[in-house]
């Protein structure tokens, strides 16, 4: 199985929940030449939507985001999985965590149709060194 794992940093900023605010901070990131390896986006209650942005480079998105006006929580430490959609792939991922008793305590994955697949890793910060070393990153 072939993948490459990662360390990442990941952020948060909070928007209204209405057409257009994930573009709107997409497109000015996008013009200030930030590029994102992953993005989710959920929805924090009725009127909130919080978007997680995992940049490329986490000082050019906290001096984008100054730039832009954003406020952002973070950053945060996660790990990014990418690599062959095969059979069994995240579970050799998770049996490496398992063994070194790490808990995921969130995680994210899709696969591209084309054969890849990327995958978010959360685990907590007290255990992410253990995670790190689990995984050979």
């Amino acid at each position: 199985m072939a993948f490459r794992i990662r360390r990442v940093d990941y952020f948060y900023t909070r928007v209204k929940d209405q057409p257009g605010e994930a573009y709107n901070v997409l497109s000015k990131l996008a013009d200030l030449g930030v590029n994102l390896l992953a993005f989710i986006g959920v929805p924090m209650g009725p009127a909130i939507t919080q978007l997680t942005l995992f940049p490329e480079d986490s000082t050019k998105l906290t001096e984008a985001a100054e730039m832009a006006g954003m406020t952002l929580d973070g950053p945060q430490p996660a790990l990014l999985v990418q690599g062959d959609d095969e059979l069994g792939v995240l579970a050799s991922v998770h049996e490496k965590l398992y063994q070194a008793d790490v808990n995921v305590y969130a995680s994210y994955c899709v696969a591209d149709g084309r054969g890849s697949f990327g995958y978010i890793v959360y685990v907590r910060p007290d255990e992410y060194e253990r995670a790190v070393a689990a995984l050979g990153v």
